[in-house]
């Protein structure tokens, strides 16, 4: 079953075999599991058929992700700047995945502006900026992971998809889909799963090395933020959960032990919108989950300078905490009727 134009997945295929030199895949800053799962998915696939592939990430990604085929293979820009810029400059085509604009890249966004290569963008996002020779997006997607298999299977390099590339694709899936809680509207994302498990995958195995591979200080902050950093608004069917930089030298935090924390106040009767606010040295970082109908990206796009989903978004508010805490509570009117059509 066709998903993408045709003539789109073509021109796709075409640049990656008109490339004479290396190809560099690049996720957002602060990948998660499908912008690592798609990348590595990817990179996996075009190394078997033989292409010289560069992986160069803006930042470290969670350390539950670096047992993924390939980890060992990622240029951390952050700490390695030279190292990426020469990665870039072997480089004729440049693939960039599971973001919509230059502005998800952090300091890392001039040096993809100044590439001099061709440039693909892959994503699920709506709205893609126009920063690329070539854009697949489609926001019916789970996950750019679940796009990016579905554009391959329609090429050449369909047969160079071996176990460890669709190990990577169905983490991608696995966990933009909150293992298949949201963003599972289109029952081809399950066809799509069908096919990763023919190809051997060990679905188990892979949700166990994600999702039981926490630190003890993880469930500590998990279970403090629980209980000191929650608050329920009932009338609104919302809730809201924060960290603080204290918070964070007291529990060890490291990348991605705050990863589904935003979840849990859904899990709460009548609640059916929820935020995370996590403090960073120089502005509040905010991840938004919903049930139902309620769109998330819409608030993130509107009051914290983001985007995303339906039903989960993200963004950032160069604010203090308090600020941020202020202006949640202060647009919960505002959504009020919105969110309660979304109770079933």
């Amino acid at each position: 079953m066709e998903r993408v134009d045709i003539e789109l997945i073509k021109s796709f295929e075409q640049l990656i075999k008109n490339s004479s030199k290396s190809i560099v895949l690049v996720p957002h800053t602060n990948p998660d599991g499908d912008a690592m799962g798609s990348v590595l998915g990817l990179w996996r696939v075009l190394q078997n058929a033989g292409l010289k592939v560069k992986i160069v990430s803006p930042t470290k990604y969670p350390e539950f992700y670096h047992w993924m085929d390939g980890h060992e293979q990622v240029i951390n820009f952050s700490h390695h700047p030279k190292q990426s810029a020469r990665a870039f400059a072997e480089s004729d085509l440049l693939i960039c995945m599971d973001f919509n604009q230059l502005s998800r890249l952090g300091v890392m966004k001039q040096l993809v502006e100044s590439f001099e290569g061709k440039k693909v963008l892959v994503d699920h996002h709506p709205y893609p900026g126009n920063f690329t020779d070539l854009i697949i997006s489609d926001i019916t997607f789970s996950s750019t992971a679940e796009l990016i298999f579905t554009v391959l299977q329609s090429t050449e390099f369909a047969a160079y998809i071996d176990k460890n590339a669709a190990t990577s694709f169905f983490t991608g899936i696995m966990t933009d889909t909150g293992s298949f809680d949201f963003n599972v509207s289109n029952p081809n994302t399950f066809e799509t799963v069908a096919q990763l498990t023919r190809m051997g995958i060990d679905q188990l195995d892979i949700h166990s090395k994600v999702y039981d591979n926490y630190s003890a200080d993880r469930i500590r902050l998990m279970g403090f933020c629980l209980s000191n950093r929650m608050i329920v608004y009932p009338e609104y069917h919302a809730a809201c959960m924060y960290i603080t930089r204290e918070d964070q030298k007291t529990f060890n935090f490291v990348t991605g032990d705050n990863e589904g924390f935003v979840n849990m106040p859904l899990s709460i009767k009548g609640i059916v919108f929820s935020v995370l606010f996590t403090e960073k040295e120089k502005y509040i970082k905010a991840s938004f989950r919903s049930k139902g109908d309620f769109a998330v990206n819409e608030v993130s796009e509107k009051y914290f300078n983001g985007g995303g989903h339906r039903n989960a978004a993200g963004g950032e508010l160069y604010a203090s905490l308090q600020e941020a805490l202020t202006q949640f509570e202060n647009l919960l009117p505002e959504f009020e009727d919105r969110i309660k059509k979304s109770i079933k």
